[in-house]
């Protein structure tokens, strides 16, 4: 007996329960076979719905950061939608202490403000000098974060820079480096752990 029997007997034990039910109703051959034909229809609706169960929810989480402007993760893959204003945005989080950041290839470390700073516990008495922005000379410290996670992707003791006078917090390009690797596709930033 190959293994596909087992699956061979349950078709035919279907079709034979749904042929013997309409033939018991009596009903002419015609519209017997509409009703039979609906039941496969039915059936077949049903088992593509089960066969594509993971595609049809990744469908959904696409649809739902279409709709609200977050990340989806796609295994271990996190894709990031373009926002309105143009820019990448990701809900991250810093010893354990949740943020939105600006994704920014441009900056060179991932920088913080000083109230996540302080909210997460990271201690700003570093090394204070100034960097050049896009903003223009902005002064910070260096500091490290005990821990950085976007969505599942985590980074222990990571360097970090704590910028006093702007509230945005910004995931640079050493947390891009440390990615096996990162791209756009289409609409969408995908970072790969």
């Amino acid at each position: 007996m190959s293994g596909s029997s087992p699956y061979i007997l349950y078709y035919a034990m279907g079709t034979l329960l749904v042929l013997s039910s309409l033939l018991a109703t009596r009903l002419p051959l015609g519209k017997a076979l509409r009703m039979g034909l609906a039941w496969v229809g039915i059936f077949a609706g049903f088992f593509i719905l089960f066969a594509f169960r993971g595609e049809f929810q990744n469908f959904g989480q696409r649809l739902k950061a279409e709709a609200l402007g977050s990340s989806v993760a796609n295994g271990a893959e996190l894709r990031i939608p373009l926002a309105d204003d143009g820019h990448y945005w990701v809900d991250a989080s810093v010893n354990g202490r949740s943020a939105r950041f600006l994704v920014d290839s441009g900056a060179s470390v991932t920088t913080i403000s000083s109230d996540m700073a302080r909210t997460a516990g990271v201690p700003n008495n570093g090394r204070r000098w100034v960097v050049e922005t896009a903003n223009g000379a902005a002064p910070i410290i260096q500091a490290s974060a005990d821990r950085l996670e976007v969505g599942s992707i985590a980074r222990t003791d990571f360097p970090i820079d704590i910028n006093e006078r702007d509230q945005t917090n910004v995931l640079g390009m050493n947390f891009l480096r440390s990615l096996s690797g990162w791209q756009v596709e289409g609409n969408y930033l995908v970072l790969r752990p």
